[in-house]
């Protein structure tokens, strides 16, 4: 394997695997997405805690020289404070030795990203709609992710399986041979890989530093004009004169007949009940999960179909114009 040597040339890119995870595999993967938002609720309820004691202080009239004093959110202040408290805190103390520091790393540093962005946008710092303070993330409405900076973070040689710190290598649904020849070849170097659990699948992304090939488009000169649409995808016209209209896949109505389907065999079980606190049986979670593959079929054409057209679309006109709706 060659060295790698950073060129004025190199971008940082991303390139993204679907994993096929063991049973034990896959209950590592779901710890280490569960302590990082475990220590990112962590984070949350440690900073504002200061602010709602400094809050019931100044009801009873103490002066503000007196309050209590505000908890910094840095990174560095967050991971000092977590290390000490993992180790009493009965929410860890029992299991915290299990995962990848990384995992609670991660928490950390989301936590310390949206105060961040709370503060700059309640200063008017920030561009955009006002972004309201911090709250725990549910256990059934948080997104499973994690990400590792550090450790043994690699693709294997035959190009079928990654590894990663404390869960192992782990056999990835398709090929990484486009990925692992740049790094072979000392074109390629990767700084973090993120795991996280999307559309029923479980994903790895690496973000790589790697060399770009400059591409030139097909018609510099030639300026297109898209109009998105609903019978239609999209309908462009350029310069030249040329008026091009792409048909909507519908990719949605070739699959309600199976959606159709499987909705019934899902309202025929025993499905859960939170105002009664019953479980779902195992029939119900196994038609409901039939049931998602076929959403999950639907949402991945929709997106290579997107994929496809703004590819042809950028690798052939020079300027293209969106309507801003």
């Amino acid at each position: 394997m060659k060295k790698f040597r950073p060129q004025p040339g190199f971008v940082v890119q991303a390139y993204r695997f679907a994993l096929d995870p063991n049973a034990a595999q896959e209950h590592a993967l779901r710890s280490h997405c569960g302590a990082a938002r475990a220590a990112y609720n962590w984070a949350v309820g440690w900073v504002t805690a200061s602010w709602w004691q400094r809050r019931a202080e100044e009801s009873y009239g103490i002066p503000a020289d007196r309050l209590t004093e505000w908890r910094p959110w840095s990174l560095p202040a967050l991971r000092k404070e977590f290390n000490q408290a993992k180790k009493t805190d009965p929410r860890f103390a029992a299991w915290w030795e299990e995962n990848s520091k990384e995992a609670y790393n991660t928490g950390l540093a989301n936590a310390s990203a949206a105060f961040d962005n709370y503060a700059k946008s309640k200063n008017g710092k920030r561009k955009g709609a006002r972004i309201g303070a911090p709250r725990f993330k549910p256990k059934r409405k948080a997104r499973l992710s994690c990400r590792f900076t550090t450790g043994t973070i690699r693709l294997d040689a035959g190009g079928r399986h990654v590894t990663l710190p404390r869960l192992g290598t782990i056999r990835v649904h398709e090929p990484t041979a486009k990925l692992l020849h740049r790094v072979q070849a000392g074109r390629a170097r990767i700084l973090s890989a993120t795991v996280r659990h999307e559309r029923g699948r479980w994903l790895v992304a690496f973000q790589v530093e790697t060399a770009r090939d400059i591409r030139r488009v097909a018609r510099p000169d030639v300026a297109v004009g898209i109009d998105l649409g609903i019978k239609t995808l999209a309908v462009m016209a350029d310069s030249a004169g040329e008026i091009r209209t792409v048909p909507n896949p519908r990719h949605l109505n070739s699959a309600l007949k199976r959606l159709r389907r499987a909705s019934r065999t899902v309202s025929r079980r025993r499905g859960p009940d939170r105002r009664t606190g019953r479980k779902p049986s195992c029939r119900w979670e196994k038609a409901n999960a039939q049931r998602n593959r076929v959403h999950h079929r639907v949402a991945n054409l929709r997106a290579d179909a997107l994929h496809k057209l703004t590819t042809s679309v950028a690798g052939e006109y020079g300027t293209v114009v969106i309507e801003d709706l």
